[in-house]
């Protein structure tokens, strides 16, 4: 063993890479420092630890190795059960690609164990690296390949649960109970918007509706535009165990076949959902807009609202499509007046990554039969506008009343700067194909950015420069720290217009109520937004991720089938050890191994974000146009295997 750089330990936090190499990140440091496999001793992905140093060689990344845990961040993990390996034993092979050891079930449980099922474990006291750690049986899932198993699977490897508790589920039905018929003083506090054309527009198979536009004519170029939200925080009080367990969820999970709620259907789908032909209690953002997008006024309040009509986005396209049908002539209005919004958000440098995505068709077991492409279509578009319009206003509202009070907090949804080190790459690339960037800064700005997607236009490297600035940018995070959200443009942004899916958007509500009402935040609750701020940005990340797995599960699941089958694809990595595409109609991804590649030796080009054939000179590149073949894969990894045609 090596001899350690110093004697005091260090700590950080350690990220493990499904090739089981660990880099933990210290405050002090410039760089990751590298922890080798036989150096984790017991780390885990994500775990708080202590590391010693080795003494530094030139030119040769900073490497240690760990010397204690400090805090084991994830306990708990989804996996196949294999008794093969250990008799009356058995081993679970975890789902986690980081988790890069077996678990050990002890006799006295795997007893009960099939091989083949899906289980969810936690895992017992592990300090011996030379053993495998051994764990408990939570629950066990089922057959894996289940649909329901395998979707449940993903949902719990990401640390959400399916089910509330009970004591949850009696509080949403005690508030069920008591919503209806409103109460005539929750009516008389608020402003009555019953008697004005209001439509929710949601998907075909959305049963929770958060946000409603309502519409009314002043003259024949002003309008009073209302952005109307489930008021959520009037039924969710501070203090219940509905509010709890919404903290601890802290979003709604939107899976392939089904949705996973942050709120009891009672509340998410009934009580708070703004179905039409039902008197409802809101909070809203209602605006005075001519028809040039000119705000002449705003209000901010309680409100009662009626939708009239419940609108799927397809059917509200086909009325503007067609110029008649319900309510074209408001929807034709809040259409121009979105495409005014969006035009000058661009010409102040909202950027604008407009991916394709996909849904499924299932069959009744939940296997996928037909993959579709989601159009982005102007209804979709209206509706984003108005509601980034919304957020960006209760944001300003906010803001203004913080520092002219000089005290409070309210939660904001924040975007910083691009990484530099990507921003530079992706400028020293177009250098190299003949661009000029001269006058980009290293800190380039939104409409900097904007600006140069307008100058490749139409270039072959158009997708390539998009896919780089795009993998480049920061993720999108709550604070109570408001520096801005670089990717809208916009210096104050919060979410407001989803409190049934957004815990922070409930928060956000609480907040606005209590400066409508000249109160503000004390300390205490300053300290309490922050660290929630923390979370929910967490919480959402596994939600996020958990969607992405169970679209690529599906995608694998219906392509495996099809091996031998040519398609076209897009190259969306390349790496020294092989290449990413995506095939151009699923979306779904998969890997060319370096390995399989017979027909040349090709040198991976950091630089250029491609490889080139020592002998062949040819060249792939991210952003290449390809014809490829499926050649295997693998659905316990969601991962397929393809070739070059």
């Amino acid at each position: 063993m090596k001899k350690t750089e110093k004697k005091q330990p260090i700590t950080g936090i350690i990220s493990i890479t499904a090739m089981g190499t660990g880099y933990v990140s210290v405050i002090d440091f410039d760089e990751d420092v590298q922890i080798q496999p036989h150096f984790l001793n017991t780390a885990l992905h994500g775990d708080e630890v202590e590391i010693t140093l080795f003494p530094r060689e030139e030119k040769e990344k900073r490497s240690g190795e760990v010397v204690k845990i400090l805090n084991r961040i994830k306990k708990e993990f989804v996996g196949t059960v294999d008794k093969k390996k250990g008799g009356k034993f058995a081993f679970i092979s975890p789902d986690e690609k980081r988790m890069y050891t077996d678990i050990f079930i002890a006799p006295a449980e795997s007893g009960k164990l099939k091989n083949g099922d899906k289980v969810f474990v936690r895992l017992k006291k592990w300090t011996d690296p030379k053993k495998n750690p051994e764990g408990e049986i939570l629950k066990i899932l089922g057959k894996k390949g289940n649909n329901n198993v395998e979707m449940e699977s993903i949902v719990l490897e990401k640390g959400f649960q399916i089910s509330f508790p009970l004591e949850v589920e009696r509080e949403a039905k005690l508030i069920e109970e008591k919503a209806y018929p409103i109460p005539q003083k929750d009516i008389s506090a608020r402003k009555d918007i019953r008697h004005t054309t209001t439509f929710t527009i949601d998907p075909e198979d959305a049963k929770d509706f958060d946000d409603a536009i309502s519409f009314k004519e002043i003259s024949s170029d002003v309008f009073e535009i209302g952005v109307h939200i489930a008021d959520v925080s009037h039924y969710v009080t501070e203090g219940s165990q509905m509010n709890k367990e919404a903290i601890h969820r802290g979003v709604s999970i939107y899976l392939v076949d089904r949705t996973i709620p942050m709120l009891p259907e009672a509340l998410s789908n009934g009580v708070c959902s703004l179905n039409p032909n039902q008197d409802k209690l809101t909070f809203s953002v209602i605006l005075t807009i001519t028809a040039k997008g000119e705000i002449q006024k705003k209000w901010l309040g309680k409100t009662i609202i009626k939708s009239n009509k419940r609108f799927v986005y397809e059917e509200a396209q086909k009325v503007l499509d067609n110029k008649e049908g319900s309510y074209y002539h408001e929807l034709n209005c809040l259409n121009k007046i979105a495409k005014i919004f969006k035009q000058k958000r661009v010409a102040q440098g909202a950027l604008d990554f407009d991916s394709d995505e996909v849904k499924f068709r299932l069959d009744a077991t939940g296997k996928p039969i037909e993959v579709i492409e989601r159009q982005r279509l102007d209804a979709h578009k209206l509706v984003e506008e108005f509601m980034i319009l919304a957020n960006n206003k209760v944001a300003l509202y906010l803001s203004n009343e913080i520092k002219k009070l000089n005290r409070g907090a309210s939660i904001y949804r924040i975007h910083g700067l691009p990484k530099e080190e990507a921003m530079n790459g992706l400028l020293t690339f177009l250098n190299l194909t003949g661009h000029e960037t001269k006058k980009y800064k290293k800190n380039i700005s939104s409409k900097e950015l904007n600006d140069l997607f307008e100058q490749i236009k139409g270039a072959p490297e158009e997708a390539l420069v998009k896919t780089v600035a795009m993998r480049s940018m920061a993720k999108a995070i709550y604070s109570t720290n408001n520096i801005g959200h670089y990717g809208l443009a916009l210096e104050e942004y919060t979410h407001f217009t989803s409190p049934i899916r957004r815990y922070a958007d409930l928060l956000v509500h609480r907040v606005l109520e209590k400066h409508l009402k000249g109160v503000t935040l004390n300390e205490k609750e300053v300290l309490k937004y922050h660290i929630l701020a923390g979370k929910l940005s967490q919480r959402e990340i596994g939600a996020v991720e958990a969607e992405r797995d169970s679209i690529s599960y599906k995608q694998v699941e219906y392509m495996i089938d099809k091996v031998g089958n040519i398609y076209e694809g897009v190259i969306s990595g390349v790496t020294k050890w092989g290449i990413f595409v995506e095939e151009s109609r699923t979306k779904a991804n998969g890997m060319i191994s370096m390995k399989t590649m017979k027909d040349d030796f090709y040198v991976f080009n950091e630089k250029t974000y491609s490889i080139i054939g020592e002998r062949t000179k040819k060249k792939y590149s991210l952003g290449d146009k390809v014809k490829i073949k499926i050649t295997g894969g693998s659905l316990e990894q969601k991962t397929l295997d393809f070739a070059f045609v």
